[in-house]
């Protein structure tokens, strides 16, 4: 009510007077739109600060590029002089094939500096390396390694870390899309070093599911890779078919465990050239042509 009295009494009386609130209205305007434009930063200016931030931003990350570049060649230098005299550790001189296994844990590996170790006649024929863990993980390096130790002439194999109270089927299928196995390669292996809250009974109803998934896939039997007590007292007979890989360092001639194995892991202080930290040394039981005879065809 008030505001339309307000307005009947700003009309003109007469058509040649001239509107003094539209007048005045206007006048307001002007000046709010002026100051308004005023109070903002020129839009060059705008546009210069937006091209400094996108030319600074662009600069650190070539300098961060490139200064990871450097960092990776550095450390491949480092790894390519790293040698050693000895292996470090007492070797089981009574068998004709030796290797390692290798995860992230030894980080960048000159996988020729690894080949062209030799000790007294003793050289490195094979190494396993971890490819995948439980349902999701993969070794950030399980690639380069991959690659590394086929180019460099290290007969190589990819292992599986277990995790029991997950699904073996789900699990094969995780280490199945990262692993590709070719003629020469030895077989996949299952790493099963934890028991879990539900016992040896569900270990061993997943780990099966597992190995079959494998064998099913890639057409051989997988390694069982654990240790010697592990073994006898959570797996056992039904798993005897299996080859296996066993951990045990308290003997100097043979592991202690009454079935038959293919490999043995005896130390885990092993110095290898190219490879920064120790490493797991391993033995193959056999000879050569039985070592021929377990990889992949």
């Amino acid at each position: 009510m008030t505001l339309f009295s307000y307005h009947e009494q700003a009309k003109p009386t007469n058509n040649d007077q001239p509107n003094q609130l539209s007048t005045h209205n206007f006048t307001f305007f002007t000046l709010f739109i002026y100051f308004s434009i005023a109070a903002m930063p020129p839009k060059r200016k705008k546009v210069n600060r937006y091209v400094s931030w996108f030319i600074g931003l662009t600069l650190f990350l070539a300098f961060a590029g490139m200064g990871y570049v450097v960092y990776l060649w550095a450390t491949n230098q480092r790894t390519s002089f790293v040698h050693y005299k000895e292996f470090g550790i007492p070797i089981p001189t009574q068998y004709g094939l030796h290797g390692i296994d290798v995860s992230r844990y030894q980080q960048r590996i000159s996988w020729t500096s690894v080949k062209k170790m030799s000790v007294r006649g003793i050289q490195l024929d094979f190494a396993f390396i971890k490819a995948t863990e439980g349902v999701t993980r993969v070794d950030p390096l399980f690639k380069r390694n991959w690659q590394g130790a086929k180019k460099a002439g290290v007969i190589r194999g990819a292992y599986h870390f277990f995790i029991p109270w997950k699904s073996g089927r789900i699990q094969a299928e995780h280490f199945i899309k990262n692993v590709t196995l070719h003629t020469g390669d030895l077989p996949p292996v299952l790493d099963i070093e934890q028991l879990g809250k539900k016992g040896s009974l569900h270990l061993q109803k997943e780990a099966k599911e597992w190995l079959k998934t494998i064998e099913k896939h890639y057409g051989t039997k997988p390694i069982i890779y654990t240790n010697a007590d592990f073994y006898t007292r959570n797996l056992g007979k039904d798993f005897d078919e299996y080859p296996l890989w066993v951990a045990h360092y308290l003997q100097k001639h043979q592991p202690r465990i009454g079935r038959n194995w293919s490999f043995w892991q005896h130390s885990e202080k092993g110095r290898v050239n190219g490879i920064l930290s120790k490493v797991d040394f391993n033995v193959f039981s056999g000879d050569t042509v039985a070592f021929q005879s377990l990889l992949i065809p």
